[in-house]
């Protein structure tokens, strides 16, 4: 994942050359779902958006916002994943279930877990992850944070949920003065900083 500050500092100079007029606001959140026909996210917005290495995405509930209405005021355009937060330590999953529009917690059994993989990885790749197998109950994931491709043991009700909710959606900054429109956005995860 590229270094956030540099993208704290590029965003602040695009909202200064915004013009003048009453200030807004800016967020930074999770895309957990989003609707390309109405230009609707859901995000889990961060709560430590002080700190841009260490965000932590568990502010509740989530929003939605409606992407900048002039596509020249946005950036690539955002993956949706339900996966909130992941621990192999605690054994712990957070999700964004999009069936039931609810955050939960699923606990699991670690079956497998690969450390310092990156995303574009032969081996994530090849695993296809995020693919779920109803059948043994388990979950091969991705979680670009930590750079782990882990293998998890469900309950059979979280393994029946669709491949979507296991990956990790990409993380944005959106600029605001209405909270349910964004006038700017920048898709933090797949701008690329040189």
């Amino acid at each position: 994942m590229p270094a956030r500050p540099h993208h704290t500092v590029i965003f602040a100079l695009l909202l200064l050359a915004a013009g003048c007029g009453p200030l807004g606001q800016v967020e930074q959140g999770l895309v957990v779902d989003y609707d390309p026909e109405t230009g609707r996210l859901t995000l889990i917005l961060d709560s430590n958006y002080a700190d841009p290495g260490n965000p932590s995405y568990d502010r509740l509930p989530p929003v939605q916002v409606r992407v900048p209405q002039d596509p020249r005021q946005m950036g690539p355009v955002p993956d949706a994943g339900g996966l909130v937060q992941l621990d192999t330590a605690a054994r712990k999953a957070v999700i964004f279930d999009a069936r039931s529009r609810q955050v939960r917690t699923v606990e699991f059994e670690l079956v497998s877990k690969l450390t310092g993989v990156y995303a574009d990885d032969r081996r994530v790749v090849e695993s296809g992850a995020p693919r779920v197998e109803p059948e043994q109950r388990t979950v091969t994931l991705y979680w670009p944070r930590t750079r782990e491709l882990v293998t998890v043991k469900v309950p059979l009700e979280f393994a029946e949920l669709p491949p979507r909710t296991w990956a990790s959606g990409d993380e944005v900054r959106y600029y605001f003065k209405n909270p349910a429109q964004a006038l700017r956005m920048m898709n933090v995860t797949k701008t690329k900083i040189t």
